[in-house]
């Protein structure tokens, strides 16, 4: 798309926005009332402010008004919508590993279908409660795909129209889903998708969400009711693994792991191209790479929210294995298809075991299935997209199969074990 053409889409996106989001979303809330308008704002106590006396100056805020019947609303709603409590499935292990569990928690359950949901609602919270998201927004997203699907669920049910900044290429089932929940989609060439949002968002007069900065502010990590709280309390493990995107759900698990004194450490899974494993490795927040190709996870930038204290191991592991272990747990895991990015945790959690049952310990690792494969089946799922994208998964396939039948790890010909 031209940008003649994008700028005069994303004019009216607001309005089209609003226009898709079903009227059912903001009026399915029982029992709290519809918003009445501007009128409801000004009787909650923002009118004009009287001239002060003596030539004093006194000003209310120009810049950003102070919507609170509207904001009080918004937040009622998300705070009465049910919360969902995922399930933990157990991927059955060799007898020789004995004493060790492997547990994924499946997010893939939650209203928007992925962990990002949990994210979504505190980022959502964080803004309607820091004054950045006020009425008559647009609220304008970057994301590989699966944020900005459950932005879209939010937006809908809020009634606030959203524009998703995405990759090129980004997969056909994640762009209909943003559009079939009301979102506005923008495609744009290259790694740093976080710029042309914010572009948008100035264009649209919108608020930028900004995931990749907010995240570790937004998220809970006090909370009983937090993943980090369900994680601790219904698995007690050793490690939790996972990779990052923004960093916020594995910085939050492991600040929740101090406050409540649990013992569990951290191991982000990082994929090729990512800045996260380097910068990491070096301490230093300017490494930059190109960008990953396992959608979800792995950055081109050090990202705010990615904090190195919190995260105790790092592994980086190639493409191809993360498609290995993605594809040879949708086979044991009883008709659940898991994401790529699951595949890289995966990957990651059964090293963990295999360094666990060489030093002759027990107890449990955690992951998540953090998304449906159903949203992949034409990238990942799909052997001729992998072809065309470089990306040889058969040689790790016997590698993972031959540790969960039989407990050893011996990798491919030619490859070295992720570091």
């Amino acid at each position: 798309m031209d940008m003649r053409r994008r700028g005069l889409l994303l004019a009216g996106a607001g309005a089209a926005a609003s226009a898709a989001a079903p009227a059912a979303g903001p009026a399915a809330w029982a029992g709290v009332p519809a918003f009445t308008g501007p009128a409801e704002d000004a009787a909650a106590g923002r009118g004009a402010t009287p001239a002060p006396p003596g030539g004093a100056e006194e000003l209310d805020n120009p810049h950003y008004p102070d919507h609170r019947a509207w904001v009080n609303r918004q937040i009622r709603i998300i705070r009465r919508m049910p919360h969902t409590v995922t399930p933990l499935l157990e991927l059955p292990l060799s007898g020789r590993l004995a004493g060790l569990r492997l547990l994924l928690k499946d997010e893939t359950v939650q209203p928007s279908g992925s962990h990002k949901h949990r994210l979504v609602e505190a980022l959502y919270l964080h803004a309607l409660a820091t004054g950045r998201l006020h009425r008559g927004s647009t609220v304008v997203e970057a994301s590989s795909g699966t944020t900005a699907i459950s932005e879209a669920w939010f937006s809908r049910e809020l009634g606030i129209p959203f524009v998703a900044v995405v990759p090129s290429g980004t997969t056909g089932a994640k762009v209909r889903l943003i559009r079939n929940l009301g979102g506005e989609v923008v495609e744009v060439p290259g790694a740093d998708i976080s710029a042309e949002a914010r572009r948008v968002a100035a264009e649209l007069g919108g608020h930028f969400m900004d995931q990749f900065t907010y995240a570790e502010q937004a998220y809970d990590w006090r909370g009983e009711r937090s993943l980090a709280g369900e994680v601790l309390r219904d698995a007690d493990p050793e490690w939790f693994v996972m990779g990052a995107g923004t960093g916020g759900t594995v910085v939050s698990l492991a600040r929740h792991a101090r406050y409540t004194g649990h013992r569990v450490r951290t191991c982000v899974t990082d994929p090729e191209g990512s800045a996260y494993f380097p910068g990491w490795r070096a301490d230093d927040r300017s490494v930059t790479a190109p960008g990953s190709r396992i959608e979800g996870i792995g950055r081109p930038r050090v990202e705010a929210s990615f904090l190195f204290p919190l995260v105790n191991r790092m592994l980086r592991v190639p493409d191809g294995a993360s498609v290995a272990a993605m594809r040879v747990a949708a086979r044991r895991l009883g008709g659940t298809l898991p994401g790529p990015s699951t595949g890289t945790a995966l990957f990651g959690a059964m090293r963990l075991l295999d360094r666990m049952r060489q030093d002759g310990g027990t107890g449990t690792v955690v992951t998540l299935i953090a998304d449906p494969g159903e949203r992949h089946l034409e990238t990942f799922y799909d052997d001729d997209w992998l072809r065309e994208h470089g990306i040889d998964h058969r040689p790790w396939v016997p590698v993972i199969e031959r540790f969960l039948d039989a407990g050893r790890w011996f990798p491919p010909r030619g490859h070295t074990a992720a570091r």
